[in-house]
This record gives structure tokens, C-alpha cells and sequence, in this order.
């Protein structure tokens, strides 16, 4: 059996929620294990036989230490069985939500040299209630302009669970 290192970097959670999903199909659960991106820097890569990244976006990008990351470790990520995905709002657009349509995983794909060999594109989650004063207006001014929703007191979750589920028996099996 294989083992599986899912590594994530996550800005309110949504992510790393994502990844635990992931990891309810892996059979091999004592090899596998799920690490931030930055317990990942002191993680040993070659004990797995597989590597899954996700990412969230918050404000048009991901977080410069997922491509640190990468970077540093390009060759023992590429040489394994490995899968990215990308967490962001914009994929709770059906015109969005695919890896050739999404422009976050458009703009990933442009900026990094590694191609991952499986990709998927998970609509997130908006949690007014749970961010600072000016995260809270930031995110709801760029909804506001993108017509999505707006109302501070609510929380959204886009997460479409099938389409992880999918993924996951995709790069798992």
C-alpha cells in the first residue's frame, strides 16, 4: 500500500477540512499523514509514495511559502505520485470551477515550474462572522462586485463534497 503526505496551506480552515476529507479514503492511514505547509518544511518527503498539495486563495493569491515550498522541493514532489488543488470563492462560479477555467489555478500553473500530474479547483467558504474588521469588509466588497453574498452576520460554504469526494478516489486509488 501506498502512503500519502497531504500537505496544506490554509488561511481559515476550509483547506485543511478539505484535506482531512481527502484523507478518509486513504486505506493506508498509519504511513499517511496530513501537515500544514509549514510542517511540511521539516517533514522527511521520501517516506511517501505520494504527495497531494491544496491552497487556498485569499485576496487573488496563494501564500508565497506554498511556492517556497514547491520550490525547494520540486524534484522529490515531481518524481511521486502527486495532485494539487486550489480552494477559492471564484470556483462557486460554474464557468470557474475546473482546472482550465479557473484563474487562480491558471495563475498557479504560470508560476510554478511544477506540473502536478492530478488537479482540481474546490469552491470555499465565506465566514463573516469569523474575520477581523477589515478582512470582513474587504470580502464583502470584493462580493459585493462579483455579486456574491454580502450579509456579515452569515456564513457561505461553496464546498461541493462530491466533487472532493471524486478527487479524492481519483488520486487516492
Amino acid at each position: 500500500m501506498k502512503s500519502t503526505l497531504i500537505i496544506f496551506s490554509s488561511t481559515d480552515g476550509q483547506t485543511q477540512k478539505i484535506c482531512k476529507r481527502i484523507m478518509e479514503f486513504e486505506k493506508n492511514k498509519n504511513d499517511s499523514q496530513i501537515v500544514s505547509i509549514s510542517e511540511a518544511r521539516n517533514t522527511d518527503l521520501s517516506q511517501f509514495q505520494r504527495i497531494i498539495i491544496g491552497a487556498s486563495i485569499r485576496y487573488g493569491k496563494h501564500k508565497p511559502d506554498l511556492y517556497n515550498f514547491i520550490e525547494s522541493n520540486i524534484d522529490e514532489i515531481s518524481n511521486k505520485e502527486n495532485a494539487f488543488f486550489s480552494v477559492n470563492v471564484v470556483a462557486r462560479k460554474p464557468e470557474k470551477n475546473t482546472p482550465n477555467t479557473n484563474p487562480y489555478m491558471k495563475k498557479f500553473l504560470f508560476k510554478t515550474p511544477w506540473k502536478p500530474k492530478s488537479l482540481a479547483v474546490f469552491a470555499g467558504k465565506i465566514d463573516y462572522p469569523k474575520y477581523n474588521f477589515i478582512d470582513k469588509h474587504m470580502i464583502r466588497f470584493i462580493m459585493w462586485m462579483t455579486k456574491g453574498p454580502t450579509d456579515t452576520k452569515n456564513t457561505y460554504e461553496f464546498t461541493d463534497w462530491s466533487k472532493v469526494d471524486s478527487f479524492a478516489v481519483k488520486v487516492i486509488s
